[in-house]
């Protein structure tokens, strides 16, 4: 057995099993190796039966009395045994699971775990996790990420049959002086110890190391990504400076100081000889794209053509007509490609690009097909940053001769972690709105409100102004999350908005239906539109003032800011209003958070602090690898650590070709697959 063998490969896997640990990711003994308990039962606090605590976890000695009773209600068989010791007794209950009447012996002890609750008068345990006590006492029990049809006692014996056989077999990747200068135990010690502790000192070692790693492997990619786009590339060096001032005068409004000290931190990267690959943040509403406009106009006045690559077709468009109300008067030919494009009118935009008659291309990752060939490509620009992976950016890159790079977000990072996060690249940060933006008012309440929501937006539709309302989507699955929205606008068509304008848009609708609902939006012609989050980034419509977010627990702080930035565009009052129907703790804490603040860089430090390891904006769609251990934000300092102990590494060897680095070559590439690293 190795670490690449399938796991249907391994003993007391049968095909279905296999399929479900497919199903979650896990392939192979290595993944099962890494999928971690997401917390510890200790069972060496043990109390008797008289001092278990109701509604908690509790774990206890007892002997079964008898063979209980199965009582069947409706499609559900209850089988419930009487559970004692020398102090008293409980009940303990299964659900559909008859033979538990058989599965223990009245003269052994079981030290069993489980959440203690009162039901018809009687004290009970609920499906209690079971051992016998000679074997099960004084240890500390991982459970893990539940999956259906997969308990905590196969997920235990599984993982334990693989760490035997592979006992002291797993080849350590960190160099041994990082391990002495950071304290940090052997990979074989960490893997078995984050699984089966035997104390709690030894699980804090494990887990720092295996924190460690994950980041140190993740910053490593980062830094050999940035080193790999600059390493001997000349930059196009621009001239021309006066351009970009002139570009701004004819700007029909002041660009903040913010703004013009980002511009200064472009101009400076493009005159310098360098790439420049620079990651410009700002809150929605911050004037990106002035930026952007200003960059680009800069690039075509030295000779230069510019593409901007956005994740949907519906902000391509709105781009598109944006930069064409200015461009155009100036006499540079902006184009939009999209895949809704006719072939004929596709070969007549390619061939305006490969001649250079198109300066300015606009559009989705259809940019980047191999059909599309640039006459000179000088600047790259990718919009909303976190929708695109690595791979997706790096390929626009290659289609010019070393253009320069300029990366746009509106999903404010803390800036110490957006440093490490966006390692590849250079920050700037506009942290300042234009004057004269109104502030949202934003109010969280349950469904209890819903009709009264519903004359709030009658209201201000008579007053001809419009309104967004968003389902969420619904357990990953698009065919319910297409139903939810359709069955939701006919509702309110036939129901309480009968006689307004209420249409839907939604991901799975082809691309010329979708832009025609959304000019129509656009021009006033529909008063609700309701929608997926198909339309969180970059819609610009001034007379939408009322956002309205069912199932507002379902989404993340920043996707809920970035929904809320689509109204308050215009000289009216705009409202986001969350129906929250979390009752748990952090969804009333996040629904507090929105109300209160208006800052995107407070609600990402908080959504990052609620979130759990691996869930912040979805590092997936960052491009980057999927953390499986370490949490951004309770292991930021280790974080920290594994950068500058990355940093230090490469410093010593550029392109990992020491003999001791070679396990670790190996580790980071097959991690950063997708990014292609030149090591």
């Amino acid at each position: 057995m190795d670490l690449n063998c399938t796991v249907s490969e391994l003993p007391n896997i049968g095909e279905q099993r296999a399929k479900k640990l497919n199903r979650i990711g896990i392939y192979t003994t290595k993944d099962l190796l890494t999928h971690f308990p997401r917390e510890y039962n200790d069972r060496s606090n043990v109390c008797k039966i008289k001092d278990l605590v109701l509604n908690e976890e509790n774990t206890f000695i007892a002997c079964v009395k008898g063979q209980g009773e199965s009582i069947r209600v409706k499609n559900i068989t209850f089988t419930r045994l009487k559970l004692y010791d020398e102090t008293g007794s409980v009940f303990a209950v299964w659900y559909n699971q008859i033979y538990m009447k058989k599965a223990f012996d009245e003269k052994t002890q079981y030290l069993f775990t489980g959440k203690l609750q009162k039901k018809y008068g009687k004290l009970e345990v609920a499906s209690p996790e079971y051992e016998k006590a000679e074997i099960a006492i004084d240890k500390i029990v991982p459970i893990y990420p539940s999956v259906n049809g997969l308990s905590q006692k196969i997920w235990r014996k599984l993982i334990g049959e693989v760490l035997e056989q592979l006992k002291g077999q797993l080849q350590e990747c960190l160099p041994y002086w990082i391990r002495k200068e950071y304290l940090l135990c052997e990979c074989n010690f960490a893997i078995e110890n984050i699984h089966f502790p035997q104390t709690q000192e030894r699980f804090f070692q494990a887990k720092r190391r295996l924190v460690f790693e994950e980041f140190f492997l993740l910053q490593l990619g980062l830094l050999l990504m940035k080193q790999t786009l600059q390493e001997g590339k000349k930059g196009i060096v621009l001239q021309k400076e006066y351009a970009v001032e002139e570009f701004e005068n004819m700007l029909p409004f002041t660009m903040t100081n913010a703004q013009k000290k980002v511009l200064e931190e472009i101009k400076k990267d493009m005159i310098k000889g360098k790439v420049m690959n620079r990651l410009v943040q700002g809150d929605v509403g911050s004037g990106k794209t002035a930026i952007a406009m200003t960059a680009a106009y800069w690039i075509i006045q030295n000779g230069y053509q510019v593409a901007l690559m956005v994740p949907t077709e519906v902000l391509a468009e709105q781009h598109y007509q944006s930069f064409c109300e200015i461009f155009e008067h100036l006499g540079i030919k902006t184009v939009l490609l999209s895949g809704s494009l006719t072939a004929k009118q596709k070969k007549i935009i390619l061939e305006q690009i490969s001649t250079g008659e198109a300066q300015m291309i606009l559009g989705t990752h259809a940019v980047i097909q191999k059909s599309v060939i640039f006459y000179k490509l000088g600047l790259v620009i990718t919009d909303e940053q976190h929708r695109f992976g690595v791979r997706q950016r790096s390929a626009l890159s290659e289609k010019g001769n070393n253009p320069h790079v300029l990366v746009m977000t509106a999903t404010p990072i803390p800036r110490t972690l957006a440093l490490i996060l966006y390692g590849d690249l250079d920050i700037s940060i506009i942290d300042e709105l234009p004057p004269g933006r109104k502030k949202i008012d934003t109010i969280a309440v349950t469904p209890a409100y819903r009709e009264r929501i519903y004359h709030f937006i009658k209201k201000y539709a008579d007053m001809g102004l419009q309104c967004y309302i968003i389902c969420p989507m619904i357990e990953e699955n698009e065919k319910m999350e297409v139903q939810a929205v359709l069955s939701y606008t006919e509702a309110l068509q036939e129901g309480t908005l009968k006689g307004y304008k209420v249409t839907c848009v939604h991901g799975k609708m082809k691309a010329k239906e979708k832009q025609s609902i959304m000019q129509q939006f656009s021009k006033g012609e529909i008063d609700v539109l309701v929608s997926t989050t198909v339309i969180e980034v970059g819609i610009n419509v001034p007379n939408a003032v009322i956002m309205l977010i069912e199932n507002a627990e379902r989404f993340g702080l920043a996707q809920l800011h970035q929904l809320r930035g689509r109204v308050g565009r215009g000289s009216e009052k705009s409202y986001c209003i969350l129906i929250n129907e979390g009752k748990n703790k952090i969804a009333k804490q996040r629904m507090n958070v929105m109300s209160k603040s208006s800052d995107g860089f407070v609600i990402s430090e908080m959504d990052l602090k609620l979130r759990g390891p691996g869930e912040f904006f979805g590092t997936k769609q960052h491009g980057l690898p999927e953390l499986k251990i370490g949490n951004l934000y309770k292991d930021m300092s280790i974080l920290k650590e594994a950068q500058q102990a990355a940093e230090t590494l490469l410093e010593k060897d550029k392109l990992l070709q020491l003999e001791i680095h070679q396990q670790l070559k190996q580790q980071v590439t097959a991690l950063w697959k997708d990014a292609q690293l030149s090591i």
